[in-house]
C-alpha cells in the first residue's frame, strides 16, 4: 500500500479551527509533521453568497432547528475540486456504521472529502446530487460532524505506512480479524494479588497465540454477538464435531 503523494483528508466544516485538533499530537501529529499525511479544513461559509454568510434555513414542512442549504454546501464541495477517486463522505447518525474494513478501504485510496453536518441536518438534494456517502460512528447524536470526522481520520492515519512503530500493531488488535482484541498484560507480574496468566510468560509462542485467539473469540461472542455471527464456522475436528470457544458467561 503506497501513495504517490501524502494521504489527504479534506474536511468541510463551519469550524475549521477544530482541525487538526487532537490529530496534531501523538502518532498522528508526528506523522503529520513528517509529511506522511495531510489535512485541509475548508470553511463552508466561504461559499455563502449573501453579506451575512448564511449557510442554513428553516426546514421545509416546519419543525425545530435549521438545515444546511443545498446550494451553499454544493458550492463548497465543488470548490474543493477533489478527484473522482476520492470518496465524498457525510458524517451522519443515520449513515452506515464505520467498520475497520471500511477504514482500510479509505486508507488504500488518496483520502476522502468529509462533510461535517450541523443543525438538524443537510438538505437531502445535495446528498443525492453530490453522491455523499453517509457514515456513522455510533448510535448517538453529536452537536456536529467534526468529532466524528476526527475519529474517522484518526482510524485511517494510524494505518498509513510508517505511522505506527510495528506493522503488527495494526493487525493484532480489535476488529482487524473480525474479533475483539484479547486481554493485554504487562509488569508488574503480580498486581493486587492477581498474576499475569502463566501461559503469557511460558515462552511458548504457539500456545500464547492459541490462548489469545480463544480469548478474542470468547470476548467477541459475549460482548458483540453481531460480530460473532459473521465469523465463519470452524471446520469439524477429527471427531466430526465443531469446535466452539467456551464463553465464561455461559457458566
Amino acid at each position: 500500500m503506497t501513495h504517490p503523494s501524502p494521504w489527504r483528508a479534506t474536511v468541510l466544516t463551519l469550524f475549521p479551527e477544530m482541525f487538526p485538533g487532537p490529530l496534531g499530537v501523538s502518532l498522528a501529529g508526528r506523522a503529520l509533521a513528517a509529511g506522511l499525511w495531510d489535512i485541509e479544513a475548508r470553511d463552508i461559509r466561504a461559499s455563502a453568497t449573501d453579506r451575512h454568510r448564511s449557510v442554513d434555513d428553516t426546514p421545509a414542512g416546519g419543525g425545530p432547528g435549521m438545515v444546511l442549504r443545498a446550494d451553499v454546501l454544493a458550492a463548497a464541495i465543488d470548490a474543493a475540486e477533489i478527484g473522482p477517486d476520492r470518496p465524498k463522505l457525510l458524517m451522519s447518525p443515520r449513515g452506515r456504521p464505520l467498520t475497520q474494513a471500511r477504514v482500510t478501504e479509505f486508507v488504500r485510496g488518496p483520502g476522502p472529502l468529509i462533510v461535517c453536518g450541523r443543525f438538524e441536518g443537510v438538505d437531502q438534494r445535495v446528498i443525492d446530487k453530490r453522491g455523499l456517502e453517509e457514515v456513522s460512528i455510533g448510535d448517538y447524536v453529536l452537536s456536529g460532524g467534526e468529532i466524528a470526522a476526527l475519529a474517522l481520520i484518526d482510524a485511517c492515519v494510524r494505518l498509513l505506512p510508517g505511522v505506527m512503530g510495528k506493522e503488527a500493531s495494526g493487525t493484532e488488535e480489535s476488529f482487524s480479524g473480525g474479533l475483539l482484541e484479547y486481554p493485554q498484560y504487562t509488569r508488574p507480574q503480580l498486581f493486587e494479588g492477581v498474576p499475569i496468566p502463566d501461559i503469557l510468560t511460558s515462552g511458548d509462542h504457539a500456545k500464547v497465540a492459541a490462548w489469545r485467539r480463544a480469548q478474542s473469540e470468547a470476548l467477541t461472542a459475549a460482548r458483540r454477538p453481531d460480530l460473532w455471527a459473521q465469523i465463519p464456522p470452524k471446520p469439524p475436528n477429527r471427531a466430526g464435531r465443531q469446535k466452539t470457544p467456551k464463553n465464561k458467561t455461559d457458566g
